[in-house]
């Protein structure tokens, strides 16, 4: 009887965390904006100004 009182105490343990916690953090997702890769392409793709 005890093993079945503690399966259901961690399975509703379970679920309570799993609708506790926000699904979605946007500070986890957060970008600053372009890095040095993305800089490095800009300036192969961009053509020499002639003047």
């Amino acid at each position: 009887m005890k093993e079945a009182i503690d399966y259901l105490h961690d399975a509703l343990k379970q679920i309570q965390e799993f609708f506790a916690k926000p699904r979605y953090l946007p500070e986890k997702h957060y970008m600053r904006g372009p890095g040095p890769a993305c800089a490095a392409k800009a300036q192969v793709k961009r053509a020499p100004e002639s003047r």
